[in-house]
């Protein structure tokens, strides 16, 4: 009888650890070795570039031509400028009104030249990514005016056209 009633609460023992929770059933809240880790890009230092005496030889002569181009926008814009004043109000196609017209296309194709000087600076820049070099610091410079120069351009039309048209 001793050995039933010992089964008998071993059994009792079995079945009641079996109606409590295991600690290690579920996982742990704690972050994991893997959540502890840095996934920030790791400090390297930029590359230099090196000089280029054929490059900065055509940066400086398109520098130049963006300036020449500035100049003679500048001149066509005030004859433009002119132009429409005297225009305004006239009927399309009397001869202020052509005159104008000729104005404005002038300077347009002024300011075509100064996307043509803004293009090429940008086919170096995007050549020199695609050959793996580092940015030239003289040439985005350049990159950075000739843009500059095609909005100042660009809002010095849109300015004129809505003084014309009156739009």
């Amino acid at each position: 009888m001793k050995h039933t009633l010992f089964s008998l609460s071993l059994a009792a023992c079995a079945a009641l650890t079996g109606c409590t929770d295991s600690t290690d059933r579920y996982p742990s809240l704690l972050p994991r070795e893997i959540e502890n880790q840095s996934l920030a890009e790791p400090d390297v230092p930029a590359p230099m570039a090196t000089p280029d005496p054929a490059l900065d030889a055509q940066i400086t002569a398109e520098k130049a031509r963006i300036s020449e181009t500035a100049a003679a926008f500048a001149t066509a814009a005030a004859d433009a400028e002119a132009k429409i004043a005297v225009a305004v109000g006239t009927a399309p196609g009397s001869a202020a009104w052509l005159s104008a017209q000729e104005a404005l296309g002038k300077i347009d194709s002024l300011h075509g030249a100064t996307l043509d000087i803004a293009v090429r600076l940008d086919s170096l820049a995007i050549q020199r990514g695609v050959d793996g070099k580092p940015p030239y610091p003289s040439l985005d410079e350049a990159v950075a005016q000739a843009g500059a120069e095609s909005d100042r351009q660009q809002a010095r039309i849109d300015s004129l056209e809505r003084g014309f048209t009156g739009n």
